[in-house]
């Protein structure tokens, strides 16, 4: 006699994952953060191929983000804060972009706003489980 498999597997899959980073990110206190995009229309005339026009930029707001203040040496930069974005939000707007992944988005922003301070990205982390991106820690200084 043999037992048949009963169907029943454990695990997580990624969606699940994709979820309960999105809920602990909430459930953290998320505050929202604005990240900094080039502008990529532009007008034809000639000051702009002399880079006598300011291109501008574009200001993303995501939310919920959460915050870490990371130690810094005596000699590095005043301020290094960790942001903790959901890979389901930065995904959104990546694929409203057209592009393929979000790491692809972030790794073309300019810098992050938060409480009117900007950051310049020093790095940028993307958490996989199971083949899943569920969330970017991206680095920034001051």
């Amino acid at each position: 006699m043999t037992m048949g498999s009963t169907g029943v597997r454990f695990g997580v899959s990624g969606a699940a994952v994709v979820r309960a980073a999105d809920a602990m990110l909430r459930s953290l206190g998320g505050t929202e953060v604005s990240v900094l995009f080039p502008l990529s229309a532009m007008p034809g005339d000639s000051s702009v191929q002399l880079g006598l026009v300011d291109p501008g930029v574009e200001e993303v707001k995501f939310s919920p983000v959460v915050v870490l203040n990371l130690p810094t040496q005596p000699s590095g930069p005043r301020q290094r804060v960790e942001f903790l974005l959901a890979a389901s939000i930065v995904a959104q707007e990546a694929a409203s972009r057209s592009l393929s992944s979000g790491l692809q988005l972030l790794e073309s922003a300019l810098g992050v706003m938060h409480q009117g301070d900007l950051f310049h990205i020093e790095g940028i982390v993307t958490e996989c489980f199971g083949g899943t991106e569920y969330l970017y820690r991206v680095t920034g200084v001051e």
